[in-house]
């Protein structure tokens, strides 16, 4: 089997200068740590690898950041600053075979005093057990690992691989790292982007904080010849939009339902319809969403207006009926009705105190005058006797007990003093005074 790797670099301590026809955005790659982009938070001199690069001494770390941050230059970057051995794989075409023969070289360049830096790109794609075989070379340190992922360390990552690296997190660029990635981009090639300046920001706006991305769409751009500046609308015309980010399994599924959730528990229907359509725009099942935002109906308004229940039900009906995109607007309606909703966890609440009681108190009978008795026996002994039939009292409420006579009376739901469950509470508080007083 011939190594997957042999066109690569993998024992360079800095990459030869890109020729002229290289793509830009390897044109521009940085060439010194203090040159990336964005990540100063890291690279600065109180960052964590400013701090490691100061002292000379690397420990295995795991990159985590979105697509287009710097991850792989940052990690050559390292192994230059520190006069390592740097070593690239990739864990989407590398196996068991390409990992053995990393090591081995790595153990036999330790024996000649020359440490190796060991670069795993998407690391996340190799299984549990392809993780724990790095965990020896790293206790030993045969290697300095650094790991880069697109996604949650916590999910994809074994806990073993976790506790013996660090987790640094690369932040998305922002709006004036990318109007620099421009401007660098301009002075390189000497050329200006033939665009107004509402162009310019729709551009940047379109990158999603990749600036990978955003240079392969500004080469595209300085490859043109146009007869007037670009306007915004002649600029999506003429560039496909780039979808944003979004892996419907993954982290970014979980953070935005997550934000919806709680920006309709917040009562801000702005920020919760901006959370819905960032998800049904990038591809999210609409069932799935709606699914999320009945459950919410429940767990938090629930009572203080049983209508949100019926807005969301509602909702699926007319989704089913109407099918995308028009079914969508029902949804929306439903998010809508939530987050402007008088909020109560009481109902939430209470679920969860008496489902800690039940599993509590086993099996515990009923009082046995609230028990039928449907045959002799049952009646011999004592089943239904003094059963107090509530519509035949006045006010049509008995106040007996209905209680397991091993157990007191317990208080799980407890009403909030808002929406429609604030008439609730009162008519309880009304039972209460009732109960006491009839015994």
């Amino acid at each position: 089997m011939s190594d997957l790797f042999d066109t690569l670099p993998a024992d360079s301590q800095a990459d030869p200068a890109p020729g002229p026809d290289a793509p830009l955005a390897d044109r521009l790659r940085p060439r010194s740590l203090d040159e990336i982009i964005g990540q100063d938070h890291l690279t600065g001199p109180e960052g964590a690898i400013g701090r490691m690069v100061a002292a000379g001494k690397l420990s295995s770390m795991i990159l985590w950041g979105p697509p287009g941050t710097g991850k792989t230059s940052m990690a050559r970057l390292l192994g230059e600053a520190t006069g390592m051995r740097f070593v690239a794989i990739s864990a989407v075409f590398s196996g068991v075979a390409d990992l053995k023969k990393a090591f081995a070289d790595a153990e036999r360049m330790a024996g000649a005093g020359q440490r190796t830096l060991l670069f795993v790109d998407e690391i996340h794609r190799f299984n549990r057990a392809q993780q724990d075989g790095f965990l020896p070379f790293v206790e030993r340190g045969t290697v300095v690992l650094v790991g880069a992922t697109t996604e949650n360390p916590s999910f994809e990552l074994n806990a073993a691989l976790l506790s013996r690296s660090q987790v640094l997190i690369l932040r998305r660029l922002d709006e004036a790292a990318l109007a620099e990635l421009i401007a660098r981009a301009e002075r390189l090639t000497g050329k200006t982007l033939p665009l107004t300046e509402d162009a310019r920001a729709a551009l940047i706006a379109s990158a999603d904080g990749d600036g990978r991305f955003l240079l392969n769409q500004v080469e595209t751009l300085l490859s043109i010849q146009v007869d007037a500046r670009l306007d915004p609308a002649e600029l999506a015309a003429l560039l496909h939009r780039r979808m944003p980010v979004y892996d419907k399994d993954r982290e970014g599924h979980y953070n935005l339902i997550s934000a919806l959730h709680k920006a309709m528990r917040g009562s801000d229907p702005q920020a919760a319809l901006y959370y819905l359509a960032r998800m049904l725009v990038a591809g999210e099942e609409p069932l799935y969403v709606l699914r999320r935002i009945t459950r919410f109906a429940s767990e938090d308004i629930g009572m203080a207006d049983p209508q949100a229940l019926v807005q969301c039900l509602t909702a699926k009906d007319a989704y089913a009926f109407l099918g995308s995109p028009e079914g969508e607007l029902a949804i929306v309606q439903a998010c809508l009705y939530c987050a402007t909703a008088p909020k109560s966890n009481a109902a939430y609440a209470a679920q969860q105190a008496a489902w800690k009681a039940a599993k509590a108190t086993g099996s515990l009978m009923p009082p046995p005058n609230i028990l039928n008795a449907p045959t002799k026996l049952m009646k011999d002994i004592g089943y239904g006797q003094g059963y107090a039939y509530d519509h035949d009292a006045q006010d049509g409420f008995s106040g007996a007990n209905y209680w397991p006579e091993e157990m007191e009376p317990q208080a799980f739901y407890q009403p909030v003093e808002r929406g429609y469950e604030a008439r609730i509470a009162e008519r309880m508080r009304v039972w209460e005074d009732l109960r006491k007083q009839r015994g």
